[in-house]
């Protein structure tokens, strides 16, 4: 078990702590405030890593339909059952949305793709980069929405969707594969250097957010969402991969992509929304801390039973 554990935390959370603790450096010497790091992540780095990951996809049509329906599919079983469990506890409606996006969407980017490659090889991987590319379209999507309505109304936070910059690269990387299009080489290349921008600018934001992180507050709401990212999506993940009749590498690549951690951007998205950054830097950083407890009987799991 140590000899998957070891490696497993060394190579794939120990480096993510490590940038996220220059962030918590910087918070600690200097004057900046999270929201510029959040802009800036939320405006450009992340709309240009959308269109990149979108017009770079190479799985055939049928197999892409396939796991771009079972990627939405998770997310939104996990999402209602994130939205019945706030409902019941009773949560205000800005720890509600908080709450919700923290449960809903896994860190399927630098720790899925990681452990995806290292597991499984390049098949799964190029599974576990569609299921990342469904996963990040929709935290800019419902995402976004959900966050919105924490402080916005309905209808507010149905045109506000038409201000952000992703949902435009989502709409031309679409028209692109469509057509077949090619960008023009400077553009393609500028489009992808801000695209690798992206991760590392969430970490930074991370470590900055870790500054003002109190887990004295909202234990129950912490430990709440630890469950239903670590354990309840999992448990949806494998039982969803035999409806959409998913087999290896996909259904490991799958199920992989659905028991990460909460995603670095969610605290993007608290930041620039304001709904309790503390709590979901909090979720992020729990659910990470434990994710190998989850992570490694499951790769023990999936390495035999597909």
């Amino acid at each position: 078990m140590l000899d998957i554990l070891i490696p497993l935390f060394s190579e794939n959370i120990l480096p993510i702590f490590l940038a996220a603790f220059a962030g918590l450096l910087l918070s600690k010497t200097t004057q900046l405030d999270p929201k510029t790091v959040s802009k800036i992540s939320f405006y450009i780095f992340s709309p240009s890593l959308v269109f990149t990951l979108l017009t770079s996809n190479q799985l055939e049509k049928s197999k892409s339909l396939q796991m771009i329906g079972y990627t939405v599919t998770v997310t939104l079983v996990v999402g209602l059952i994130a939205l019945l469990a706030g409902k019941l506890f009773k949560f205000d409606r800005r720890l509600l949305a908080a709450f919700m996006i923290v449960s809903i969407f896994p860190n399927a980017g630098n720790f899925g793709l990681s452990i995806n490659s290292l597991a499984f090889g390049e098949q799964a991987l190029a599974y576990a980069s569609l299921y990342y590319v469904v996963s990040t379209s929709m935290i800019y999507t419902i995402g976004v929405f959900i966050s919105s309505l924490g402080q916005k109304s309905l209808k507010d936070t149905f045109f506000g969707l038409f201000k952000l910059p992703v949902i435009y690269a989502l709409l031309i990387a679409s028209i692109f594969n469509l057509f077949d299009l090619k960008m023009p080489v400077s553009i393609d290349r500028s489009i992808n250097i801000l695209g690798q921008a992206a991760i590392p600018a969430m970490l930074i934001l991370l470590g900055l957010q870790l500054g003002r992180v109190n887990l004295s507050k909202f234990k129950f709401q912490i430990g709440l969402a630890s469950v239903l990212r670590l354990i309840a999506a999992p448990l949806i993940a494998i039982l969803l991969s035999s409806l959409f009749n998913l087999h290896n590498p996909a259904a490991q690549a799958g199920i992989i992509e659905a028991s990460m951690p909460t995603a670095v951007m969610m605290t993007v998205l608290a930041t620039e929304y304001d709904l309790y950054p503390q709590y979901v830097t909090s979720v992020v950083t729990i659910t990470t801390l434990l994710s190998p407890m989850i992570i490694t009987p499951l790769l023990s799991f999936l390495g035999g039973s597909f």
